[in-house]
């Protein structure tokens, strides 16, 4: 007999996914990116050939379309191997981290016990961060609980089992990371997506964005440490962890400035491997001359996006000259 206490038929379903091997996560996610390669006429490919269109716009077409199948691909290979780190253990997970370049910067920065912002994109398959990095120190993460309560529970479990201490995405939960950065603690921020308000406007491969500057905030005003971490699954069926410092100007100026420098680096990443970002976010509406732009055709959308990219750059050079 099945008592209200007992795990609902969805969240037994979650469990069981979350326990196969990963293998069997990229097999079916292979499956389906094939498909949705084959037939291109999913919403989410069509975002993500217009983001690319967008960002990288010097790309020839065969190199492009190259990169989207590719993209499609790793994103979808990331999402069901989340279902993996989720279900399994911090030790195994640990162990499928083959390489971590740059690990003396995290414990470079822990040393100095100011406190450390994690800068973390949508890029790769940034889950299988979160074991390694609560190894040596106590993390404090945003969270917005999962809409379907089944799924809620599951990842909840999973970030408790990594010694998580999740806070609400609200002001409560800000003044909390605050805290545990002034005692030392950890905090991880995906920074590339747009602020439901508020936010600065900042020059995102060239076209001015509303963008979330809590990032640069924590970092400002806590002075604590800055890194940027990605993972990216390599050939042995394994993934590599890169940690790398930010820039040390994020540490002075405005809180615009440094948020800027954080797009900076996001956009550096992606140049260096665009087939590993998460193009399926509409990224590019955070405007509000472009809030209608995944709507448009490519052509007047790429029309209207760079007669904003020449406004934009047109805006700096004068206010440039007006500097010297």
């Amino acid at each position: 007999m099945t008592t209200s206490d007992s795990p609902s038929l969805n969240y037994r379903i979650l469990k069981f996914i979350s326990r196969q091997p990963i293998q069997f996560s990229r097999f079916m996610a292979r499956m389906l990116a094939g498909l949705v390669n084959a037939l291109k006429i999913t919403k989410t490919s069509r975002t993500i050939q217009l983001n690319l269109k967008i960002a990288l716009p010097y790309l020839a077409e065969a190199e492009r379309d190259r990169i989207v199948q590719q993209a499609i691909r790793n994103e979808l290979t990331s999402y069901f191997e989340f279902f993996s780190v989720w279900g399994t253990s911090n030790e195994k997970n640990i162990a499928r981290i083959d390489q971590v370049i740059g690990e003396q910067y995290f414990h470079d920065s822990l040393a100095e016990q100011k406190g450390l912002v994690l800068i973390v994109p949508h890029f790769g398959t940034w889950e299988i961060m979160n074991a390694w990095c609560a190894q040596f120190t106590e993390m404090t993460i945003l969270y917005k609980p999962v809409k379907n309560p089944d799924a809620d529970q599951f990842v909840r479990e999973a970030r408790s089992r990594e010694g998580a201490h999740l806070v609400p995405t609200d002001e409560s939960g800000v003044r909390q990371i605050f805290k545990a950065l002034k005692k030392g603690g950890t905090t991880v921020i995906l920074p590339d997506h747009s602020p439901n308000v508020g936010g600065d406007m900042v020059k995102y491969f060239g076209i001015p964005l509303a963008s979330s500057n809590l990032s640069s905030k924590l970092i400002q005003k806590t002075k604590a440490r800055a890194l940027l971490l990605y993972a990216i699954r390599n050939e042995n069926g394994g993934f590599n962890m890169f940690i790398e410092p930010m820039n040390p100007e994020i540490y002075q100026g405005s809180d615009s400035e440094g948020t800027f420098i954080i797009h900076q680096a996001i956009e550096h990443l992606i140049r260096r491997y665009p087939e590993h970002y998460h193009w399926s976010y509409k990224r590019f509406k955070a405007n509000p001359e472009l809030d209608f732009v995944y709507k448009l055709e490519d052509d007047e959308a790429i029309e209207k996006i760079e007669k904003l990219r020449q406004e934009a750059s047109l805006l700096t050079t004068d206010q440039a000259n007006l500097t010297i």
